[in-house]
């Protein structure tokens, strides 16, 4: 938590929230606290047990001891014998009430650590055993069904192919299922019913070395190590060129700021990249994914976190980056997925539509609803009540046009700004 804590330091000073956390710390400072108490109480109560004992056995021979000296049937130097003997338990038995504790405490460690060190690599897996050689990067999701916990359904019966070099852009609300069809695509997952197909070949039996080579990801958030920039560009491919490394670098736009820096591409990014700002980070994750010449590439809200000019820049290297390949893009912000192949609107762990942004848009479904209402937030949100009354006009003379009059987004939108209750 102190670790967190420490990281998150601009959330909690912005939030004023230094207070919460010193008593969150707290807490958890008096929870190890307690634990340590309770141990250190046990142990105590062993220990004084033992010394207890021996003193009880010690008193013992000496009383039994006295009576045989006086009776006449134990000499004084036997008795010195025994007492010398209990002497030399003593030790030993307190390193035995030491041990017990340690060994109680270590328990519970060795527990976990056998459970890690008894998983299976992916690559053991006796299934996988079809190699990959070359991905061209035909993907066919065949009645695909998943949970995680063998209960909830996430997935259910999903089906749908991803021809080679095309773009599928997958749509929905939070939950619904994109980032599961995302995660067993990248074969983090098996499927619970179904098969995914990787040209023709069910990607449960296929080796993953030989798989995730052609596979090329750009997250949301850029996770950099904290090392060099050319370090953490090569890191797809580290028997890369140093031609190869800067080519990558040139076509994502890495060049235009690292060749400012002193140290140019010998520049360490610090922990996290957090000497880097989040457009500089995201530039070095796809000169990274251009670097690895994927087959098959997947951008889960790659630009959804950067600002205006830094997702133009981006842009450029990501239109490079999908140009050939089979590409799955999750996007919240639709504007940027207009020129997908196919789109698949996905809600509660079904496809509900699919098709091209022409197609989807002119049958006014699921996915007509959702560009309606972006477009519209994205121009209205911030507009104080009146000032957007042209917008929503042309909405609606747009609908009227059509046949319909429903006026939904438009009154959405004036829900929203607070014009209408």
């Amino acid at each position: 938590r102190l670790a967190e804590s420490l990281g998150g330091v601009r959330v909690i000073k912005g939030y004023h929230a230094e207070e919460r956390e010193e008593a969150v710390f707290a807490s958890g400072v008096r929870r190890l606290l307690d634990n340590v108490m309770r141990t250190l109480t046990a142990t105590s109560v062993m220990s004084l047990s033992a010394s207890l004992l021996l003193g009880v056995v010690g008193a013992v021979i000496m009383y039994v001891g006295a009576r045989q000296i006086m009776a006449g049937t134990l000499t004084i130097g036997g008795f010195f014998t025994y007492t010398l003997f209990l002497g030399f338990l003593v030790a030993p038995i307190m390193q035995m009430v030491a041990i017990g504790t340690q060994l109680t405490e270590a328990l519970a460690g060795l527990e976990r650590t056998r459970e890690i060190l008894h998983e299976r690599p992916e690559d053991q897996d006796p299934n996988r055993t079809v190699l990959l050689n070359d991905v061209c990067g035909n993907i066919e999701f065949s009645h695909v069904s998943f949970s995680y916990d063998g209960s909830r359904t996430v997935l259910n019966d999903i089906s749908f192919h991803a021809e080679p070099g095309t773009v599928t852009a997958l749509v929905g609300s939070s939950g619904s299922g994109k980032s599961t069809i995302i995660g067993l695509i990248s074969a983090f997952h098996t499927p619970s019913e179904g098969k995914v197909l990787v040209d023709g070949v069910d990607l449960s039996t296929v080796r993953l070395d030989s798989y995730r080579t052609r596979l090329g990801v750009v997250l949301q958030e850029s996770f950099l190590f904290d090392g060099t920039i050319r370090e953490n560009v090569a890191f797809s491919r580290p028997e890369s060129s140093e031609e190869e490394i800067m080519r990558a670098c040139r076509i994502a736009r890495v060049d235009e700021f690292a060749e400012s820096f002193p140290d140019k591409y010998d520049t360490v990014v610090g922990e996290r990249g957090v000497k880097l700002s989040g457009g500089q980070r995201q530039r070095i994750s796809i000169a990274r994914a251009i670097l690895a010449e994927p087959r098959i590439l997947i951008l889960d809200e790659a630009t959804s976190s950067l600002d205006s000019e830094s997702e133009a820049m981006i842009q450029h290297g990501l239109s490079y980056l999908m140009q050939g390949r089979t590409t799955f893009v999750i996007a919240h912000r639709l504007s940027t997925i207009r020129r997908a192949d196919q789109i698949l609107v996905v809600e509660q762990g079904q496809i509900v539509e699919r098709g091209t942004h022409e197609q989807l848009y002119a049958t006014q479904g699921r996915y007509y609803d959702l560009y309606i209402r972006q477009q519209g937030l994205e121009q209205n949100l911030f507009l104080a009540p009146g000032e957007g009354d042209s917008v929503l006009a042309v909405e609606e003379n747009d609908r009227v046009k059509n046949g319909d009059s429903d006026i939904q987004p438009a009154d959405a939108l004036r829900l929203i700004r607070g014009e209408v209750r």
